[in-house]
């Protein structure tokens, strides 16, 4: 055997020999991150997000890195684990580059004003929000895509209920129930396959088994937005709607031909076309029609008085690539008529990186395995089980910041566990989606709560109290444990 050999074997029986690290040397990262951010976020109030958030992620993920030299963990392992998990946000940086893109082009070319315009004309604020929950429900699960979702209609949604005086966090609330809803419950969803994988269940006895739990969910939710609905004022907005819809008109050609780039990019979505592909279509079809509906706004992007083919393609490229602003005397409509591109994107990428670079930190020097083995030794009883389950997820999400972690950490860690209760897999994976997937983007530093603020625009915290489903679904899911609702047997299992 070479030396260099021999080097390496000594570096794995190192690794190997390393000890486990105690719950509470575990959370001293947690603790240390939890105390930054806060004091951050007192100090910089909602300019946090804008890059002192990602240098704090980063002295969190140094102040594990002490823990796990203390505890022998080579720097070389943890660079790694970091280096991995990266890797594994390549697909959503790149959504998220698209999305950006997407926007601009979808802006020049009519889209999304149409979109609003429409929205303006059918919707009204008493039936806005509940309206908004079933729309984006019944695209997410025809899409399989909360992402998805969220970056089409979701932006429409955003603008109409900014046109209608609605809170944006009440909208982004609204937008966001109804697409982790439909992300959930369909059957393209990576996170609705992902779940069953990890438990041992199958697809489809995952998803009856998860109504359950998610439908009277949903529906608490749709009764709390319609309520709300009934309190906000109408009348405050009727002259001011009016006023919007005809700046609309003036500014862009708005015609119902430009809805079949939206249809085009959802038909691809269910046709199971990767969401990157079918998002680069939706915006190179989306200049194409900016250039044939409203080759007046690309002209004035550009500074030019008429269209020629080098104008035409930086009026494009500027639109997907930068910030894009279309003029409009209508103060209500100057954030309405802005697009981020490309560029507007990259503080949300620096801080999944951020947050991967911690998590990857944590879990090279065991702190997630430990803290998730600490709750899985509390579980005494069938709910301990259930909120042991629920409390590793909510933890690995804050703490790993990224959705799957949540879903296939606790997953391994729990499968054995409920088989030796007697519990079916659909139990296990019923609480992984209930827990992992929908709180998620609660998180800021999540790389669910970070593209969803970053592509809606709106904070987390201005939109965390109503996203009702997604704080709502940990506490039905446990209600169901406590009461024995609905809990799968073994024996049952085939039943």
């Amino acid at each position: 055997m070479s030396e260099k050999k021999t080097n390496k074997y000594r570096q794995n029986e190192n690794i190997v020999e390393n000890r486990e690290l105690n719950i509470w040397e575990a959370l001293i990262p947690v603790f240390a991150l939890i105390g930054m951010l806060a004091y951050n976020v007192y100090v910089f109030g909602n300019d946090a997000i804008s890059g002192s958030n990602q240098f704090i992620l980063l002295m969190g993920g140094a102040v594990a890195a002490i823990v796990g030299f203390f505890n022998k963990v080579s720097y070389k392992q943890m660079l790694a684990e970091v280096a991995e998990n990266v890797r594994s946000t390549t697909g959503a940086l790149l959504i998220l580059l698209m999305v950006g893109a997407l926007a601009g082009t979808w802006l020049i070319s009519g889209i999304i004003p149409a979109m609003i315009y429409y929205g303006l004309l059918i919707l009204n604020p008493t039936i806005f929000l509940g309206a908004c929950v079933v729309i984006c429900a019944l695209i997410s699960v025809a899409t399989g895509s909360s992402w998805t979702t969220a970056a089409t209609i979701g932006i429409a949604m955003i603008g109409i209920g900014d046109a209608l005086g609605i809170s944006l966090g009440m909208t982004a609330g609204a937008v966001l129930s109804g697409a982790y809803f439909g992300d959930k419950m369909s059957p393209l969803s990576d996170t609705t396959n992902l779940a069953p994988a990890m438990a041992g269940g199958t697809l489809f006895n995952h998803i009856r088994y998860m109504a359950w739990t998610t439908i009277p969910t949903i529906l608490v939710t749709l009764t709390v937005f319609i309520i709300i609905g009934f309190f906000l004022e109408p009348g405050d907005n009727a002259s001011g709607t009016e006023t919007i819809l005809a700046s609309i008109k003036d500014t862009f050609n708005i015609n119902g031909w430009l809805f079949l780039v939206p249809l085009v990019v959802i038909f691809m979505i269910v046709r199971k076309t990767p969401p990157l592909v079918a998002l680069l279509v939706g915006t190179l079809l989306g200049g194409i029609f900016a250039l044939i509906f409203q080759p007046g706004i690309v002209a004035g992007i550009t500074g030019v008085a008429e269209l020629n083919f080098e104008s035409a393609y930086k009026g494009v490229l500027n639109a997907i690539t930068l910030e894009t602003q279309i003029p409009t005397e209508n103060e209500q409509l100057v954030d309405l008529f802005k697009a981020k591109g490309m560029k507007g994107m990259l503080g949300t990428i620096w801080l999944i990186v951020c947050a991967m670079v911690f998590g990857g930190v944590m879990d090279a020097i065991g702190a997630l395995s430990r803290i998730t083995k600490s709750l899985l030794s509390l579980a005494k009883s069938t709910l301990g089980l259930f909120a042991s389950t629920v409390g590793s997820c909510l933890a690995l999400n804050i703490t790993a910041s990224d959705q799957y972690l949540a879903i296939v950490v606790p997953g391994k860690m729990f499968a054995k566990a409920y088989s030796d209760r007697g519990l079916a897999p659909e139990n296990l994976s019923r609480t992984l989606e209930d827990s992992g997937t929908v709180t998620s983007v609660l998180v800021p530093w999540n790389t669910c709560g970070a593209y969803h603020s970053g592509v809606l625009g709106v904070g987390v915290g201005e939109y965390f109290f109503y996203a009702i489903f997604n704080w709502l679904s940990p506490f039905t899911t446990l209600l169901f444990a406590a009461f024995n609702i609905k809990i799968k047997q073994l024996s049952a299992a085939k039943a």
